[in-house]
């Protein structure tokens, strides 16, 4: 594509629907500018400004909050497939982090006015709120289309409003975004200091509860780990204490826990995996049940003497299948991951026990005679199916 070519014909050529590349729209105050010199048009929305990051899509049909706020989402620009955006509203219950790690997002319609009973605000004040600022009006059938074939570009959400985005500037920026390969982005969404955790799952009759008669205590390595995953610990009979993800193996058997739960988090799983690395394997030596989400299970592959690399595009959304190789069940998953365990580097001992059916990649491990195993995928299901929760279950046992 070049800078001169416009959408076709039922792929956005309504200037008001979103223009791929070409002259400025009339009404357009916002656009996409990626690293590869494509420019989408669109009109702003959030928070005023421009950011720049990894361009992602997640075909989620619900969960744009949690999504938002799911702090392995750290430097990158958030597309949508699911156009109605904004449908439930925003509400402080659905935050799976404080303070937002995502630097902005990518949608086909207008921000879509709240339309549901647990809904506290509209979603275009969040964003603002947050100072995220977001696109509408993209084309993003087009736009996800060109990541799947591209690879995840680099990009600049620009958003000026009353004024024209200066794209050659965005460009520029895109350009010198270094990607995500080699970053340690858990060090920036980790929590800097140690806390305890008892919030249990959300229920209809109750909201969140408390969990008050724990029967284990389990040490989480905060590499930017979701709360909801912290609550499901919890439900399930754990005191959970949360350290930094640059905690020693040390300090953390000095905590004197009954098992040790590694987060999910952003970034290259080589880059945090310089001072996590030996960390894990300090762990591993005490024979203490070890489980991992993610990036936890990207790490402990790691520290087992497996390589990891980055994905073409990820997988980003809440329909995906992976078989579990050992009993031979099919499993719909919520993920969030752009790098992934080399199955073939896998040492002796140490067993493949899930696969995606997407595209074959490893979707899990476990080591034989060791209490030891770990997901790629997301069982806390926020957002997303909860077919895996059986895993904190399995995890608590071996603990018993």
């Amino acid at each position: 594509m070049n800078d001169e070519q416009t959408s076709t014909p039922g792929q956005g050529s309504n200037p008001q629907e979103g223009v791929f590349s070409g002259a400025r729209p009339a009404d357009a105050d916002a656009a996409l500018v990626l690293a590869t010199g494509e420019v989408f048009w669109g009109q702003g929305a959030g928070a005023p400004g421009e950011a720049v990051g990894e361009v992602c899509f997640n075909t989620s049909l619900t969960g744009y909050q949690e999504i938002l706020t799911d702090p392995s989402y750290a430097g990158q620009l958030i597309t949508f497939t699911f156009p109605h955006i904004g449908n439930v509203g925003t509400t402080p219950e659905d935050n799976e982090t404080t303070t937002p790690a995502s630097r902005g997002c990518i949608l086909r319609e207008s921000i879509t006015e709240p339309a549901n009973w647990r809904a506290a605000g509209h979603l275009d004040a969040w964003l603002k709120s947050q100072n995220l600022p977001a696109v509408t009006g993209i084309d993003t059938r087009r736009l996800t289309r060109l990541i799947r074939d591209g690879g995840a570009p680099s990009g600049t959400l620009v958003y000026t409003p009353g004024g024209e985005p200066d794209i050659a500037a965005a460009r520029e920026t895109a350009l010198a975004f270094p990607g995500l390969e080699g970053m340690d982005l858990a060090a920036e969404v980790t929590c800097r200091e140690p806390y305890n955790w008892d919030e249990t799952e959300w229920a209809l009759d109750g909201g969140f509860g408390k969990q008050e008669n724990p029967k284990y205590h389990v040490v989480a390595v905060d590499f930017g780990a979701k709360l909801n995953i912290l609550r499901c610990l919890a439900s399930t009979g754990c005191k959970v204490t949360v350290v930094p993800a640059n905690t020693t193996a040390e300090a953390i058997l000095a905590l004197k826990p009954d098992g040790v739960f590694l987060s999910n988090g952003p970034g290259d799983p080589a880059a945090t995996g310089v001072y996590a690395v030996p960390m894990v394997q300090g762990i591993l030596a005490s024979g203490l049940p070890l489980f991992g989400i993610c990036l936890g299970h990207q790490i402990l592959s790691r520290a087992l003497g497996a390589n990891t690399h980055k994905m073409h595009m990820g997988h980003r959304g809440g329909n995906q299948p992976v078989k579990d190789l050992q009993t031979g069940k099919v499993e719909i998953t919520s993920q969030n991951h752009g790098f992934v365990v080399d199955r073939d580097s896998l040492p002796s001992g140490v067993v493949e026990s899930h696969v995606s059916l997407f595209d074959g990649t490893n979707e899990g491990i476990r080591v034989e005679g060791k209490p030891v195993f770990s997901v790629q995928y997301h069982p806390e299901a926020s957002p997303g199916p909860q077919d895996s929760h059986y895993l904190f279950e399995r995890f608590v046992g071996l603990m018993g």
